[in-house]
């Protein structure tokens, strides 16, 4: 058992099976008390099941950790509220709170249900609020905690077919950098992980999916180098580990990515280019100055494609109908 996380208390929301799981295994082994949240649903979040979040409390407690289970939805602030508790309760105090929960509906957005992108919003955005707004009140009054969000490449560069998820996890990135500055005077620190891991929720994008993006020249950009990199969901945990310690006190507001052995800092939105003038710009000026100023070298990542004209056999239907009469 290491040391870096001794007598601290953390929750992990989404920690009974995949990234959750490898970072709840390893801060329990680098000596702190962990709260397993899972609901136990299915990557669409729909069901529960107690099974995930009690066998990773099993793992640590076989392996001399000490570990909870809490099966609450982190979607409602009741469920939210109640998984604080559950450290609380147990434990007695709060230090740390990692934020890994979530669902995938992955659908074009010209198909997509309401419910579709409500129920991704309410898991990934929503639920990582919940959790930090009820642990922000223990953290402002002890004047110390880590929250550690995660955001996706998904969020921060785009990706087809999930315009919920993309909006969620973008939107983590930005609740990131907001609630830094809510609770650093407190003491707190809140920064965000940007990970490429394999996992239920990537195994479940369906080949023609990965197949009409491909074809479509419409692909997440990657924060990483062109390298064979692992995609172990455990090779997230160590950074996620660093960020919760005392060693991490001055870093805030920070988005990292996190891929096999690579780990990168990723930057703030910050101005390209700049056009400024005396006054208000004309429609006119505009255009005559785009292209060689904010538009220069800038390329369409979505470009349209010329549609495929799909060619169907006749069906003995089609036959059928065409000899019958014409009705007057």
């Amino acid at each position: 058992m290491g040391t870096l996380l001794k007598d601290k208390v953390a929750l992990v929301t989404g920690s009974g099976r995949g990234i959750g799981r490898g970072i709840a295994l390893l801060l329990a082994e680098e000596g702190a008390k962990v709260v397993v949240n899972d609901l136990g649903g299915a990557v669409d979040g729909s069901g529960d099941s107690a099974t995930p979040a009690d066998e990773v409390v099993n793992e640590i407690k076989a392996a001399g950790g000490e570990a909870v289970a809490n099966y609450d939805s982190v979607a409602t602030m009741d469920g939210g509220e109640n998984i604080v508790k559950t450290a609380l309760d147990n434990f007695g105090k709060l230090d740390i709170v990692v934020a890994v929960a979530g669902i995938l509906r992955d659908r074009m957005l010209f198909n997509m249900t309401e419910e579709e992108w409500d129920a991704v919003i309410a898991v990934h955005l929503k639920g990582t609020f919940t959790v930090a707004k009820a642990a922000s009140i223990v953290f402002r009054q002890q004047r110390s905690g880590r929250i550690i969000n995660f955001s996706s490449t998904s969020g921060l560069y785009g990706n087809s077919g999930q315009a919920n998820y993309g909006a969620a996890k973008d939107g983590i990135a930005g609740f990131t950098r907001a609630v830094e500055r809510d609770l650093g005077r407190y003491g707190v620190t809140v920064k965000s992980i940007s990970q490429a891991a394999d996992s239920r929720m990537t195994q479940t994008v369906p080949q023609s999916a990965r197949d009409i993006r491909a074809a479509s020249g419409i692909t997440a950009q990657s924060a990483v180098a062109p390298l064979e990199l692992n995609r172990a969901p455990e090779d997230v945990a160590p950074m996620v580990a660093w960020l919760a310690s005392d060693e991490a006190k001055d870093v805030n507001g920070h988005v990292f990515h996190c891929q096999g052995g690579q780990i990168s800092l990723m930057s703030n939105p910050t101005e390209e280019r700049t056009l400024r003038k005396n006054g208000r710009w004309t429609v006119e000026e505009i255009d005559a100055m785009f292209a060689g100023t904010l538009g220069m070298d800038m390329a369409n990542p979505a470009p349209p494609q010329t549609p495929c004209l799909l060619y169907t056999s006749p069906s003995p239907r089609d036959g059928l109908l065409s000899r019958m009469p014409s009705s007057a």
